[in-house]
């Protein structure tokens, strides 16, 4: 199994640990992994990275549809792989949700289904220049001809020649989009992915590969695919206080990150058994009493989700990752020790 490192987006101040992914990248790491909410953005920190690293590759995870065209994801997915010499970019997007998209990018929710489909497809038009780009979507459409439009809009090819196969992973967790992102994406970053969950996905994914079979004539299998799943790793002989810190942030986002009725992170939380703790969990911190939305997340869930302990417990428990079905695991640590320990247990070094 290949791993990667997720450095995430900023708090109050950015901090992008640069010796630290560097350490990675000797350990063989594979991929490096930013992100994005409304704070710092995705893709500046890979350039920087690019200029500071060798081999390691720079993903997206994930790039937030409403905060770009997909033009300009493209754009900036093909200028930063150019930078780093070619073949490292990965753009990772996703729908985000809609107190994000609608209150901090004034856009509207839509159809997240047909904005994820069309927007995949036009960069797929732009890295591969076979023809000015048009694109007649349920989402988007270039050239654009709604309301406001001038009607002059020009098909246009991009100047750059870019490489064509930038690869394009989505992030998804519902049976529609999971299916969507089999059918047209290189990969997955697959939301509440633990292991026992590919039960669940497989059937998703063979009928996306089937379409994508079926609509370009061309077979596409399991084998053609990557499933990137990730996973919180904190080193710590004490287990219980490790789970308490990573508590606050699956409270924030179960409980806060979202409407009360379109919560992704809660959604998926009660797929997995824990649908008791995760409607108290919003209630608690929706009501503005933090501390007792925090209390209120099981140990088990958090467990479930992560990897902590001892070296030899997050050693031992790596096996179910490895077995899990998935190809690479993010690790989602700024800890240097987790990093070495998830090295020697995927056996990289």
């Amino acid at each position: 199994m290949k791993l990667g490192l997720s450095i995430g987006y900023s708090g109050a101040q950015l901090d992008i640990p640069v010796a630290l992914v560097q350490r990675a990248e000797e350990l063989g790491y594979d991929t490096v992994w930013t992100a994005e909410a409304y704070g710092s953005d995705a893709v500046t920190p890979l350039a920087y990275l690019a200029a500071l690293t060798k081999r390691i590759r720079l993903g997206t995870g994930i790039m937030q549809l409403a905060a770009r065209t997909p033009a300009n994801a493209a754009m900036s997915a093909a200028t930063v792989d150019a930078m780093a010499g070619g073949g490292r970019f990965i753009a990772g997007l996703g729908v985000s949700g809609p107190q994000i998209v609608e209150g901090w990018y004034g856009e509207p929710w839509g159809r997240p289904y047909y904005r994820l489909k069309d927007y995949a497809e036009i960069m797929r038009k732009i890295f591969r220049r076979e023809a000015p780009v048009t694109h007649a979507g349920r989402e988007i459409s270039l050239p654009y001809t709604g309301e406001g439009a001038m009607g002059v809009g020009k098909p246009l090819k991009s100047i750059l020649h870019m490489n064509p196969e930038i690869p394009i992973y989505l992030a998804t967790g519902n049976e529609s989009t999971v299916k969507l992102t089999a059918e047209i994406a290189d990969g997955w970053l697959p939301m509440g992915f633990v292991p026992g969950a590919m039960e669940e996905y497989a059937p998703w994914l063979e009928e996306g590969f089937r379409r994508a079979t079926e609509r370009t004539g061309r077979p596409k299998s399991r084998a053609d695919f990557t499933i990137q799943a990730s996973v919180h790793v904190k080193v710590a002989e004490d287990v219980r206080a490790a789970l308490a810190e990573l508590k606050p942030e699956v409270a924030l986002y179960v409980g806060g990150m979202g409407h009360r009725d379109k919560n992704f992170h809660k959604d998926q939380m009660i797929r997995r058994g824990f649908g008791e703790a995760a409607e108290r969990v919003q209630e608690l911190y929706l009501a503005g009493r933090k501390e007792e939305a925090i209390a209120a997340v099981p140990d088990e869930w958090v467990d479930m989700k992560s990897l902590v302990g001892p070296p030899a417990r997050v050693r031992e428990r790596y096996r179910a990752w490895e077995d899990s079905g998935a190809d690479a695991l993010t690790v989602r640590s700024r800890q240097p020790e987790a990093i070495e320990v998830m090295a020697q247990a995927a056996r990289l070094n």
